[in-house]
């Protein structure tokens, strides 16, 4: 019984980590997946991503070491990785282990299209220069040298055949080329296209190439004689194109000989073609894709009946072959992260708004995503109803919307739009539902009005968005209003602004009941407290406010940011507050200590968006470094660890008593070592030294010398840093300076000059030892005085005997 009830007693945080990291996996370029659809491969800059396509985490970060990637290619039995870079390099990876294994000077220019061969041997380089060249990477050296393009090379692609060794090229000259492995020369030239070439492949029985360009036009050539047996328009830049087997064309439409092939470009629409015909058998709608971006690239994902495109706005998607369907998606990269809410019955889903007319939802669990679309510039701001299951998102186009979100239907019923407001005249800069059930929706605006919309007979069941009418408007600041709360109980609502106030306001009629005036700078985050009659605040003039709404009165002000502080919100039943703010930092307060618990640093710029769930149990944060930390609460688990290692050290302590008692002084003194017990650790040599049992022995005792003579690099530092300390008094100095002698007599330069602290261990040494020393021949002349005196009066009192005699 006792112990429930101390579970059920409310315990102060102290301390989160981010336990997962939504980031910027993809800025542009190449994307591949393995053979094996294990892994995405994804160009990040200067690095290269591996990702794990089951989990989505990153299982290998390639380095490029401030070395743009400029193409990838992976080995088809996903071995190995040869990337290209800005510095002309090639470099060949062990997909394994994620090492390098070699790299190697290739072109006189970077390398813009590569491909490997399907025995995993050869790849294929081609380069700005406008050459093409053949490595063997195992062995690491070129082939093939190939020259006869006129411009940039833009696609490459092997064909390995029982009688034919081949490799096709495009350019930006227009040509296509066809290279003879055997013969080391080009054996076609071909002029099909009046643009740059963007893609290549050939059918799978190797009679036909296929090829597509930005003139909008695809062409296919028979190989058995390189002539062009047809071209015909698709009516966009063909970005990305290859072949399609025939099991995904419906039977009603498959034609004798058919070639049938999927293309991609500026409209962002998949298309499948019938070379045979000109016809166009599976088209997406406009739009379907969740985006309205150009395609930049399409992989074909045999195993696993998927299509996957890459948008020009880093989006991953993946679809279904045979009718479209998306069945997942991946944001290769959010902008900055402005907004963020959970969603769902158990908030399992995170609402993003990013610096987009986007908003991006997530899976918390494996970090799936959607688009939601239907804005038409940036979404500024976004809150939830009280249950999850309804989002409002504010826009700058001045609009907002509600929608009725259910994360259990398809794809492409997910998210439906239930409503508008219409009548701001500006952005939308802060939205919130109420609080208790779906009653109203507040919206405030740069025109600095607020506006208040009904919503209790909105019909969710409805095939029309409604265009919903406010129930008032109020004038509500000088300044850009930056945040609306409503308090738990939805009587009020508490508004922020840029002119440093921050009010109170009925909901009922909108009146005013108050003005809190006291921050320096504009406010940019008004949070109500879940149990108590207070209103916290954060502001530019760095510090967090707690105002009574009884007196309007500041109850208590919590100074700790370097920056302005942009979010604030209440954990732990309102004992608690967590803000975040322009430095980059995530702090945890204690309101009755009025004192800062812990500071959290994982984002590198500004966190603009801050969300506690219910549970309390997760935080969330995202900043403008395009990074979402997910926050795990680990104080159950500190204080678990802290008890176990109190546990540890009276166990730790026991032994120690043992062991003096028992005058066991070899596992004394290696466990007052362990305990950091430098006192203890100077007695045990001093009784050890004066007990003298071994005379051989430099410390007295020989099991003791083997102690010091076995010590690790870190415990051997350790050693020396309390010998400093033990010199620094005379009364200690025998100890310190017969164990320093023990060390410098057994360890040899070497080791000793690895040690981290030995300069500044032997600045503090030196002094003393000197002092000590000279202390010493001091002593050694008084004590020879002392002799000579007594050896004088000897001889004194002799001769006086002599005398008297």
């Amino acid at each position: 019984m006792a112990d429930s009830e101390d579970f059920q007693k409310i315990v102060l945080k102290t301390n989160f980590i981010p336990s997962k990291v939504i980031e910027t996996i993809y800025t542009g370029g190449k994307i591949q997946i393995t053979s094996d659809e294990k892994y995405l491969i994804t160009s990040l800059g200067e690095d290269v991503n591996v990702i794990d396509l089951e989990t989505n985490d990153v299982v290998h970060q390639l380095e490029g070491n401030a070395d743009t990637v400029s193409c990838f290619c992976v080995r088809p039995d996903n071995k190995g990785l040869v990337s290209a870079h800005r510095s002309l390099l090639l470099k060949y990876w062990d997909l394994e282990t994620g090492l390098i294994v070699r790299s190697w000077k290739a072109h006189e220019a970077p390398v813009i299209a590569m491909d490997f061969d399907p025995t995993s041997t050869l790849v294929a380089t081609g380069s700005a220069d406008s050459t093409i060249k053949i490595w063997d990477v195992e062995k690491g050296y070129c082939t093939h040298n190939f020259r006869g393009h006129s411009g940039v090379i833009s696609a490459l692609k092997f064909h390995f055949m029982p009688d034919k060794l081949e490799l096709y090229s495009g350019s930006d000259d227009c040509q296509i080329r066809i290279w003879d492995l055997r013969k080391k020369m080009c054996v076609a030239a071909l002029d099909t296209h009046v643009s740059v070439i963007r893609g290549l492949d050939v059918t799978k029985d190797g009679k036909y190439l296929i090829s597509g360009a930005r003139d909008k036009i695809v062409s296919i050539t028979d190989l058995s004689n390189y002539k062009p047996v047809r071209s015909f328009p698709v009516f966009e830049t063909v970005e990305a194109i290859g072949i399609v087997d025939e099991k995904y064309i419906p039977l009603d439409k498959r034609t004798k000989d058919g070639v049938y092939f999927y293309t991609g470009g500026e409209k962002g629409i998949i298309r499948i073609w019938n070379f045979s015909n000109g016809q166009c058998i599976r088209t997406q709608k406009e739009g379907e894709n969740g985006t309205n971006n150009q395609i930049n690239d399409i992989m074909y994902c045999k195993n696993s009946d998927q299509i996957v495109a890459v948008t020009s706005d880093q989006n991953i998607l993946f679809y279904n072959i045979n009718n479209f369907n998306r069945t997942r998606q991946i944001i290769g990269y959010n902008d900055e992260i402005i907004g963020l809410t959970t969603l769902g019955e158990n908030e399992q889903y995170l609402a993003v708004a990013s610096n987009s007319e986007q908003v991006r939802i997530y899976n918390l669990d494996n970090l799936d995503s959607d688009i939601l679309l239907g804005h038409e510039s940036i979404v500024i701001c976004i809150d939830r109803s009280y249950d999850g299951k309804w989002l409002v998102t504010g826009s700058k186009d001045s609009n907002v919307f509600l929608w009725d979100i259910d994360m259990e239907k398809p794809h492409n019923e997910r998210y439906k739009l239930l409503a508008e407001c219409v009548g701001h005249t500006e952005a939308i800069s802060a939205v919130a539902l109420s609080r208790k059930r779906n009653q109203f929706i507040l919206t405030g605006s740069q025109d600095r009005t607020i506006k208040c919309w009904d919503i209790t007979k909105l019909k969710k069941n409805g095939e029309e968005v409604t265009r919903l009418t406010s129930v008032y408007t109020l004038t509500a600041h000088e300044k850009d209003i930056n945040s609306i709360d409503v308090a738990p109980n939805d009587k009020l609502f508490a508004s922020g602004s840029q002119d440093k106030t921050a009010k109170i306001w009925s909901t009922a009629d909108g009146s005013l009941l108050s003005t809190l005036r006291g921050h320096r700078r504009g406010i940019w985050c008004v949070k109500f407290s879940p149990v108590d009659q207070v209103l916290a605040t954060s502001s530019s003039d760095k510090t967090i406010k707690i105002w009574s709404l009884i007196d309007s009165s500041c109850l208590k002000t919590f100074e700790g940011h370097t920056n302005s502080v942009l979010q604030v919100s209440f954990l732990t039943s309102g004992m608690q507050l967590i803000s975040s703010g322009s430095d980059g930092l995530v702090k945890l307060w204690t309101i009755k200590t009025n004192s800062c618990e812990n500071t959290f640093d994982n984002h590198d710029d500004k966190v603009w968006a801050l969300v506690p769930k219910k549970d309390e149990k997760y935080v969330i944060t995202g900043g403008a470094d395009s990074k979402i930390n997910i926050w795990e609460d680990y104080t159950k688990q500190e204080i678990e660890e802290k008890q176990k290692a109190n546990e540890e050290l009276i166990l730790k302590e026991q032994d120690l008593s043992n062991f003096i008692m028992k005058k066991d002084y070899k596992n004394a003194i290696i466990l007052s070592m362990e305990l950091d017990q430098p006192y203890r650790l100077m007695k045990l040599f001093s009784e050890v030294l004066y007990q003298k049992k071994d005379p051989d022995s430099v410390l007295g005792l020989e099991a003791v010398d083997d102690v010091i003579f076995n010590l690790s690099n870190e415990q051997l530092e350790k050693l020396l840093l309390y010998v400093r300390d033990w010199n620094t008094n005379s009364k200690h100095s025998t100890i310190a300076q017969t164990v320093l002698n023990a060390i410098l007599g057994y360890y040899d330069q070497e080791t000793l000059l690895k040690l981290p602290k030995l300069n500044e261990i032997l600045d503090s040494l030196l002094p003393y030892t000197e002092r000590h020393y000279k202390h010493s021949e001091q002593l050694m002349i008084d004590s020879n005085i002392i002799d000579y005196t007594l050896h004088s009066m000897d001889l004194l009192s002799s001769l006086d005997l002599d005398t008297n005699n």
